[in-house]
């Protein structure tokens, strides 16, 4: 059973823009980037190998933003294969929350925290977090930003497999271009790509279909549902459709500033 209680305060933009370069060549990527469609959909069932079993909590939480007090009084409680999708307006604290949770955000009050991985493992080590930014080396090539990204976040629950998390996206083809050859989209794609890389129990996803086609963000909600069913975490904002896989809704507009009801039903 989930349950939410928060109250907004006033409205804020994240100052968090997506800064993606300008194609420079076209070297025919758009070409090389149509692999086999049941290459990709074996990739993306592949994510379900690593079973979780991580529940996540958070207890009263508050958020402050430039000396403004977005939401206070948020709590919930996901379980393995538990997926939420948080929505609402630009400036309602949906990007703050998903940072706070990855552990980039002080919290004004309450506490966020993860059960069913090793004692004392802070639940930010235990997220992937995808923001507007994707995480790049422009000078690298999608192999070696991948490859990079897997030992960087490497932990306790498998050792990843670049080739796999290449295919999940079609990126294989350009594995060995350098990353700031890539259009915006195929750059989403490869940051999203490190879900797979190195496999965590909880996805943070904050606009993750930014730039993608019809192709990839059917793709992305197949493997939003396949991280659930290998009893995954996943917490996304989004204003595109993703599909069935969300199991709760947070709406982050369905409040008025000051008022603190009880209880928002699980959807």
């Amino acid at each position: 059973m989930l349950a939410f209680g928060y109250t907004l305060f006033g409205n804020y933009k994240d100052p968090c823009n997506d800064q993606t370069m300008t194609r420079r060549d076209a070297l025919s990527i758009a070409a090389a980037t149509q692999p086999a469609e049941i290459l990709r959909n074996q990739a993306a069932d592949r994510s379900m190998s690593t079973l979780f079993s991580v529940s996540l909590a958070a207890h009263d939480v508050a958020c402050d933003r430039g000396g403004r007090r977005l939401f206070e009084g948020l709590s919930f409680s996901l379980e393995p294969g538990d997926a939420l999708l948080v929505q609402g307006p630009n400036g309602t604290g949906k990007t703050s929350l998903m940072r706070q949770i990855a552990g980039l955000l002080p919290l004004a009050a309450g506490e966020i925290a993860a059960a069913g991985a090793e004692a004392d493992t802070p639940a930010a080590e235990l997220c992937h977090y995808v923001g507007h930014l994707n995480g790049l080396k422009a000078s690298l090539s999608v192999r070696e930003n991948l490859a990079f990204w897997m030992d960087y976040l490497r932990g306790d629950f498998e050792s990843g497999d670049v080739d796999f998390a290449l295919d999940v996206f079609g990126l294989t083809p350009i594995a060995d271009i350098a990353a700031g050859f890539l259009s915006a989209g195929q750059k989403r794609k490869l940051a999203l790509s490190r879900l797979f890389a190195c496999p965590r129990p909880i996805w943070l996803l904050d606009e993750p279909s930014v730039s993608l086609d019809t192709a990839s963000v059917a793709r992305l909600a197949k493997a939003i549902e396949a991280h659930g069913q290998a009893g995954g975490i996943a917490i996304v904002s989004t204003h595109v459709p993703l599909g069935g896989a969300f199991t709760h809704t947070l709406d982050l507009q369905c409040l008025d500033p000051g008022e603190a009801p009880d209880q928002e039903p699980a959807s």
